[in-house]
């Protein structure tokens, strides 16, 4: 009988120890999923959209501000270049104006400056926002950016500004 008793004090003993370990892990693992960092939770950690950030904002409108000074450069392009002087007007006899117009030259070689400046400053905000893989590379301000450096070197070349 003796041997009964001290081996069901031994059974209640394990049995105890066991639902003590096995709350301890229940524990532990409840405190492990706590510290699990799901996509979820990372989504959540930012109380507002990125694209709705001030940053955001504003770098949207350089890039847009840079693109329409582009615009203004080919407004001012098309009133500075001089006048095309056709066949028909050659043989009737008529005028053209076949020099470029100053004022709307250094005109689009100021927009043509801004632009470039806009354009990089837009390509550094966009290279200290963009830090994922998923994020968009910007293509359209390197573009622009050419397009505006070429100008410059264009007009620099071929009217001595």
């Amino acid at each position: 009988m003796g041997n009964k008793n001290s081996s069901t004090s031994e059974n209640e003993a394990e049995a105890s120890s066991t639902n003590s370990d096995a709350a301890k892990n229940s524990r532990a693992s409840a405190g492990n999923t706590d510290e699990i960092i799901t996509y979820e939770k990372l989504a959540e950690r930012r109380s507002v959209d990125r694209a709705q950030t001030p940053f955001f904002r504003i770098m949207i409108g350089v890039n847009i501000l840079a693109w329409i000074s582009m615009v203004v450069v080919l407004v001012l392009f098309h009133y500075a270049r001089p006048e095309l002087i056709t066949g028909l007007q050659e043989y009737w006899g008529i005028e053209g104006d076949t020099s470029w117009s100053e004022e709307h030259l250094s005109a689009m070689t100021i927009m043509l400056q801004v632009c470039v400046v806009l354009s990089l400053i837009s390509i550094v905000m966009r290279a200290k926002r963009n830090r994922r893989k998923t994020d968009s590379f910007g293509v359209n301000l390197f573009i622009l950016f050419a397009i505006a450096v070429i100008s410059l070197i264009t007009l620099v070349t071929t009217l001595g500004l």
